[in-house]
Formats: C-alpha cells, structure tokens, sequence
C-alpha cells in the first residue's frame, strides 16, 4: 500500500491589480501607451545609432583613414621620420669623427710623455 502526498504547487507570481480586476498595464490609456512606447524607441534609436553606424563603416570597408586629410597628414609624418633617419644618420657620423678626434688627441698627449729609450 503506497501512499500518496498531494504535490505542492508553486504559488503565482503577484500581480498588481486596479479596481477592475485588470493589471495595471492593461488599463493604462492609449495615450500613456503610446508615449511609453515612443520614448522606448527613442531611446533604443539614440543609444543603438552609432554602434549600427560605426558597424556599417566598417562594413563597407570605409574607416577614417580614407579620408584625404588622414592621407594628408600621415604622408606629412613620413616625411618627417625620412627626415629624422636622415638626421641619425649623421649624428652618428659625428660621432665616429669625435671619437676618432679623441683617439689622435689621447694618443698624441701620450707619446709625448713615454720616456725616449
């Protein structure tokens, strides 16, 4: 002999109810309705543009570095690094004739004082 123990229900969710029986949302006048659902996608439209903007750019293969001013200033920036390698480049020539001048100049002062034999 089994027994049976009755299943418990879950209770239901509440729900708030006006005078007539009917959610809230339900006796809400269509104007209130149609202003809740204007200022929704409204919003979805400010928050959501410019993703879905900055998505079909790069999309379409358009990104800010087509624009000729970019191109403009980047070929203006390479120039500029031209020039500077350029300018390394004889930094370091500098350098190798002073370290040669160093040299001359040490090995001058001491030939002069090693005693002659």
């Amino acid at each position: 002999m089994l027994l049976q123990t009755p299943t418990p229900t879950p209770p239901a969710p509440p729900v708030i109810v006006q005078d007539g029986g009917f959610p809230f949302w339900m006796t809400l006048p269509p104007q209130v309705t149609l202003l809740i659902v204007v200022a929704f996608i409204a919003g979805c439209t400010i928050v959501l543009w410019p993703i879905v903007r900055a998505l079909a750019r790069r999309l379409e293969g358009r990104h800010p570095a087509s624009d000729p001013q970019v191109q403009s200033d980047l070929a203006q920036l390479r120039a500029r690094v031209a020039d500077l390698d350029q300018l390394q480049h004889r930094v370091a020539e500098l350098e190798e004739r002073l370290d040669f001048a160093e040299r001359l100049l040490a090995q001058r002062h001491e030939t002069g004082r090693l005693p002659q034999g």
